[in-house]
């Protein structure tokens, strides 16, 4: 909060705030917005309503909570090791709060403010999971009315520890017409061994935005607000809201928190002292003897419980980072071990005759087959779950049944609460060969699980590992489709409980995994036919069969040049390997010569190493 902020503030009514979340956004409903310039300027101002508008991108609370996590996660090149999610309490009124809390690099006054404003973002590296700045404001907006952040950070050899406000009660209740942070900044002085105003305007301003986080914050006294920062290390005392934070790190408290329509607590902290779950979400009913296994199910449960959620939310979790809630560490859980017979395909999105990117999608049937009526791909995005079993079929005559696959899509842009994608050519083409996967593969493995084969099998060839070439003993092995020992490996190596997914895509430079519709790909290149008075083109594409068309339907002349291209580095590859093959094979007959040959030489000196010692021995008798 500057002086232009004091300046502005407009106190038009006291507006009481609902407490539901989708009822809040009535805010000064028929009162006009009041902007005061400052010395004759005039500014343009974000108004408070923008806070719940800008929040109702998140439907669910558990997409809210999980962006504020990758905030965490994102710090782990910071060297953070955990992010804690629990219940607090308002010291106000008792009522519960949630606290997110991380051991990153922090932020310093500067990142705080970008932090609590909008339209900045400082990630530019490519492998953070944020990227508009803006998941701050709408996650925490979601869950409550009120955030307080505390945050701590060293940076070119000072330790400063920042505390801001972002309250939507606090601008209904005064009438703002535009957005106001109040914020403080603390500086360490080595000298005293203790933190000191940070005056970056002048003490007014300072003691303002002090007083208007004790009227506004869960704390009411400057001493209870760095309670929330104090801790002892180093051989001296530091201040104590910051006590659990160290020299570095991020404490996030959310509080009044919304409640549902019925008047009780989104977020229910009560049913499991272990878990946060969803009020009101219970899980899908099933009916039958298969009852129990349908309802404790990991897709069934991600909905209403937030441990469930947690453990398959990244892909990836380094050794030395934890996620703990409630107290305890969430276990990690690879979806793609919960699969039997599974395959690795490698699908390579074209468009305009360029490859968008590759990535191997994992398939199979889940371990509970066909007891249980879950289907559908995980798609992840940079490490993080963007779709959990995404029904990408409707299937009918139970074709497509606990067909499960587990794929990351780097290549398509996630939607800003990261709930879904942006529905691009790209990931309408994903989302087609995804459907084709899985009616393939069931058509082909039905029979595995009980169910009758309706379609003619594939025909066998040298390049694939059927299942009734199998022992009935090996259930649960991989099916792939080549022989590289690398695949099954590989999939075999994710069985430690806090194991990443295999990168399977570094080892398909190597050896192409599994790709079962590979001939149809490269016939892409391959049909280009031309004839007398006129050129036609026949485009075989993977997803739409063949096409014909006259000349004004014809491909694009450049995508037309890319596949030829293609065709073209793929025919001198093959000549390549075909030329290195010869060479091997002429290795090979000169190395079985050469063996043979010395089969023969030693075959000859041990004829005379015996007869020479049956010389001696004949020589030592006649002595005797």
């Amino acid at each position: 909060m500057n002086d232009g902020s004091l300046l502005s503030a407009s106190p038009i009514s006291s507006a009481p705030i609902c407490r539901q979340f989708w009822k809040a956004g009535n805010y000064d409903e028929g009162l006009p917005s009041k902007s005061i310039p400052k010395n004759g300027s005039s500014y343009l101002h974000i108004h408070p309503k923008f806070l719940h508008s800008n929040a109702t991108s998140h439907k669910w609370a558990f997409g809210a909570i999980a962006e504020l996590l990758d905030n965490a996660v994102d710090e782990i090149q910071n060297r953070a090791t955990f992010v804690n999610v629990d219940k607090t309490s308002n010291p106000r009124d008792g009522n519960p709060a949630l606290l997110i809390q991380d051991d990153g690099g922090g932020m310093d006054p500067e990142a705080m403010r970008h932090c609590l404003s909008f339209g900045f973002s400082d990630k530019k590296s490519k492998s953070a999971i944020g990227q508009y700045g803006n998941g701050f404001k709408t996650s925490t907006m979601r869950l409550g009315a009120d955030v307080i952040v505390f945050s701590r950070c060293c940076k070119e050899r000072k330790l400063t520890q920042s505390i801001g406000l972002l309250s939507y009660t606090f601008l209904t209740q005064t009438g703002h017409d535009r957005i106001v942070v109040p914020m403080v900044d603390y500086e360490f002085n080595a000298s005293m061994g203790t933190f000191e105003a940070l005056d970056l305007y002048d003490e007014e301003h300072f003691m303002f935005n002090l007083s208007m986080l004790l009227k506004w914050s869960p704390y009411s006294t400057e001493a209870e607000l760095l309670k929330q920062l104090f801790f002892f290390s180093w051989g001296f005392r530091f201040d104590e809201q910051f006590d659990d934070i160290g020299y570095h790190g991020t404490k996030i408290i959310i509080y009044n928190l919304w409640l549902t329509d019925g008047g009780t607590m989104e977020l229910d902290f009560d049913s499991d002292p272990e878990d946060i779950c969803v009020s009101g979400d219970a899980i899908t009913k099933a009916k039958g003897i298969n009852r129990t296994v349908k309802e404790q199910h990991i897709a069934n449960r991600l909905r209403h419980s937030l441990r469930v959620y947690l453990s398959i939310l990244y892909l990836r979790i380094p050794e030395s980072f934890s996620i703990i809630l409630r107290g305890q560490v969430v276990v990690y859980h690879n979806i793609a071990m919960d699969l039997k017979f599974p395959e690795f395909i490698l699908y390579k999105p074209h468009s305009g005759g360029c490859v968008e990117g590759q990535v191997i999608t994992t398939i199979g049937f889940l371990k509970e087959a066909p007891h249980v009526d879950v289907h559908g791909f995980n798609v992840y995005y940079k490490n993080r779950l963007i779709l959990p079993f995404w029904h990408v079929v409707n299937y009918s005559d139970s074709r497509g049944r606990g067909v499960v696959g587990v794929l990351e899509a780097n290549f398509i842009e996630p939607t800003h609460n990261k709930q879904d994608f942006e529905k691009t050519s790209v990931f309408q083409k994903l989302e087609y060969r995804l459907k084709e996967m899985t009616w393939e593969y069931w058509d082909h493995h039905c029979g595995l699980i009980g169910y009758q084969v309706k379609k003619k099998p594939r025909a066998p060839t040298t390049s694939a590992l059927l299942a009734d070439q199998r022992p009935h003993n090996s259930m649960h092995q991989p099916v792939v489709l080549n022989r590289d020992p690398s695949a099954v490996a590989l999939w075999h190596g994710t069985g430690s409980s806090r194991q990443s997914f295999p990168n399977i895509q570094r080892n398909a430079q190597q050896g192409e995994l599994l790709k079962r519709r590979e001939q149809s790909h490269l016939q892409e290149s391959e049909t280009i036919k031309r004839r007398k008075g006129g050129v036609k083109v026949t485009h075989v594409c993977p997803n739409h069969g063949i096409q014909s068309a006259p000349s004004s339907n014809l491909l694009k002349d450049q995508e037309a040049k890319n596949l030829l291209q293609e065709n073209k580095r793929l025919r001198a590859q093959c000549l390549e390997f075909e030329k290195e093959e010869e060479v091997l094979n002429s290795k090979v007959m000169l190395l079985k010569n050469e063996l043979r040959d010395a089969e023969r030489e030693y075959a000859r000196l041990l004829g005379r190493v015996t007869v020479a010692a049956h010389g001696i021995d004949e020589s030592v008798l006649q002595c005797r």
